[in-house]
């Protein structure tokens, strides 16, 4: 008897994964700005405004920094990025930005370049980012680390870890710091997707040693 036919993965492109429920995007094919970047199969949960994720959820972004997200990332409603365009002046008087406003006062938009510029917001591979969760400007969060709901991050999250609060702090990682960097070793989110689908079982309920074992070889 000849094998059947290998399982088919799930397909990155598709907007709407999940059949009947219009409020789980994939970013990957919904986004368009070229300041975002977002890699296969990371997902937006929204039950209202799944599909403005851009306009909604990145907000200040003026350029030129860039938001980057890592594949396999889930994004739970109402997260929110926090871009550089935020930020105003603090070393004078008053903190209001004038010249945006219009009329004469443009003629001091000087006073508003060169502000403090953290550089690209980059989250990695299999994160998880829960509930209405506000990520700051620059911030930069490791593979497979945990942001709690309403957790404010204003700060760079290791790999593996879980963090939660206003501002958010380290609780623990999930892993010990060996076993985390066999795991960056394994990175698991590059493998081929065909490979990826037989190993599901393994990649969500194994251990760091049967993910090991299960790896392409090279």
């Amino acid at each position: 008897m000849s094998p059947g036919p290998a399982p088919a993965p799930a397909d990155p492109t598709v907007l709407h994964p999940m059949p009947g429920q219009p409020r789980v995007v994939q970013l990957k094919p919904l986004v368009t700005s070229e300041l975002i970047e977002v890699g296969a199969y990371s997902y937006y949960d929204d039950p209202e405004h799944a599909t403005e994720f851009e306009t909604r959820n990145v907000l200040y972004h003026y350029g030129p920094e860039r938001l980057v997200i890592g594949k396999f990332c889930a994004l739970a409603t109402g997260v929110r990025f926090i871009m550089n365009g935020s930020n105003h002046r603090m070393d004078g008087p008053s903190t209001f930005p004038f010249p945006t406003l219009g009329g004469s006062w443009t003629d001091h938009f000087d006073l508003l370049t060169g502000l403090p510029n953290r550089g690209d917001t980059v989250i990695g591979n299999d994160v998880w980012i829960g509930y209405e969760a506000v990520i700051m400007p620059g911030v930069r969060i490791g593979h497979g680390a945990i942001i709690s709901a309403r957790s404010v991050v204003v700060s760079d999250v290791p790999d593996y870890g879980i963090v939660g609060g206003n501002p958010a702090r380290l609780i623990r990682t999930r892993y010990e710091e060996a076993d985390i960097a066999r795991l960056l070793a394994v990175a698991w989110w590059d493998w081929p997707a065909e490979h990826l689908t037989r190993h599901i079982r393994t990649v969500m309920s194994g251990t760091v040693a049967e993910l090991e074992a299960a790896a392409p070889e090279d």
